[in-house]
Formats: C-alpha cells, sequence, structure tokens
C-alpha cells in the first residue's frame, strides 16, 4: 500500500491510483504562471489531484476543475480534494477529455495538464500505470484540440512532456492556434541530456521565454533554482 504524501499545505493519498506523485507534476505545478486575471481553472487528468491542489495553495482562483477518465484515480482525487483546506473550490468530473469537451461550454482562463505518454520502462509498469503513461488514451492531437475549445481568449495553457515531443507537440499546438510563450528544459544533472520541456502557450503571440532548469548537483544536492521553485510545497526544502 502506497503512504500518502506529505506536502506543506496538503496530502495526498495515492493508494488507489498507479499513478503516484512523481517529480513532473509538482514541477509544473509549482512552475505554471498564473495571471493576475484568472478566474477559473482546469486539470486535464487529474491523476491524485496534485496539481489543482497546487493551484489552489498558489491562487486566490475561486473555480478550480479537474478532469480523470480512470476510476481509481478519479476517487483518490476527489477524496484528495475533499480532505483538503480548499475543498470548496476544487471539483473533479469523471470523464474523458473528448466527453467533456462536448458536454461543457465554459472557458477557463487557465488549463494544465501533465499528459500521459511513453516511458522506456513502458513493458515494466502495470497495466493500468501504462495507460495512465500511455499516449493512445490521449493523444496530444486530441489534448490541444480540447484545450484550444475550452480556453478563455487570453487564457494560458501549461503542459509537461517528454523534451523529445517537444517539436512535434508545439506543431500540434500551432494548428491549434496556440503558440508557446515560456518554455524550460529540464535535466536531471548539469551534463545529463535534457529529459522535460514545460510549455505554457497563448492564442496571443508573445516573445518567448526560454531556459533551462537543472534539478540535482548530485544524489539528492538540489540546485538553489530548484529548491527556490518547490520550497513552497516540498516539506524538507
Amino acid at each position: 500500500m502506497s503512504k500518502p504524501f506529505q506536502f506543506k499545505q496538503f496530502i495526498i493519498q495515492q493508494d488507489k491510483t498507479a499513478m503516484k506523485v512523481g517529480t513532473d507534476g509538482v514541477l509544473l505545478g509549482a512552475w505554471v504562471e498564473i495571471q493576475t486575471d484568472v478566474n477559473s481553472m482546469l486539470d486535464i487528468g487529474a491523476g491524485t489531484g496534485l496539481i489543482a491542489l497546487m493551484m489552489a495553495q498558489r491562487s486566490e482562483t475561486e473555480i478550480i476543475d479537474a478532469i480523470e477518465l480512470n476510476d481509481a484515480a478519479y476517487e483518490q482525487t476527489v477524496e484528495n480534494f475533499e480532505n483538503s483546506n480548499w475543498a470548496d473550490r476544487l471539483f473533479c468530473y469523471h470523464a474523458s477529455l473528448q466527453e467533456f469537451v462536448e458536454e461543457i461550454e465554459d472557458k477557463y482562463d487557465l488549463i494544465i495538464s501533465n499528459p500521459p505518454f511513453y516511458t522506456s520502462t513502458f513493458k515494466d509498469l502495470s497495466e493500468e500505470r501504462a495507460m495512465a503513461r500511455h499516449a493512445e488514451s490521449l493523444p496530444y492531437s486530441d489534448l490541444l484540440e480540447g484545450t484550444s475549445k475550452l480556453l478563455s481568449e487570453n487564457g494560458t495553457a501549461a503542459f509537461v512532456i517528454p523534451y523529445s515531443e517537444e517539436d512535434n507537440f508545439i506543431s500540434i499546438a500551432s494548428d491549434n492556434k496556440l503558440v508557446p510563450y515560456r518554455i524550460t528544459r529540464v535535466k536531471g544533472t548539469i551534463n545529463a541530456p535534457i529529459k522535460r520541456s514545460l510549455l505554457q502557450f497563448s492564442f496571443l503571440e508573445k516573445s518567448i521565454e526560454m531556459n533551462e532548469l537543472v534539478i540535482e548537483i548530485e544524489r539528492h544536492i538540489y540546485t538553489s533554482e530548484y529548491k527556490k521553485l518547490v520550497q513552497d510545497f516540498y516539506l524538507k526544502m
């Protein structure tokens, strides 16, 4: 049974779902720019509810919705929302993105997602975790088309993806009129290859703010940039 993950202001229970708390979700939740006029947010593929809870901690936004298709992950997200200090602002829909887009007429000012993707250890994963990590369960084309339909005119959308997918992802986003204005490429250590891309898009052309983030100097010795980014969340930062 998986232990709960204790953050500074909330707890993530993760015993029901195959998707556990990971660096990607925390990075995205800490990194995303929340503009001052954000009245509503949507987390696509909630998993445990981690990112939506980070958004609740970081903002005063009244409407923070999430969607989750997997039964166990949906139950886990609802549990974590209800046990938080922000239960009145958080709501999870049990649906696929495709169904949600058909049903909902509202627009969101911030959309955020840590979408499913392949990993090199794909064969070693349980079926449920593999599905959560598997781009076929939510192809980038569906994710970005849905995002484009649900995003308000001046809204922004942020994602964390494998660096190897960055060009492809930006190209599909462009087909949906979304253009990147923030790109941070993430490495484990200074000499390691780039592993992840943090991307934030809008409908408006802006100059791109681009940088790199290194997580560790050596094992469990974190860079000052990484510590500064996540210090409001991790207990030991």
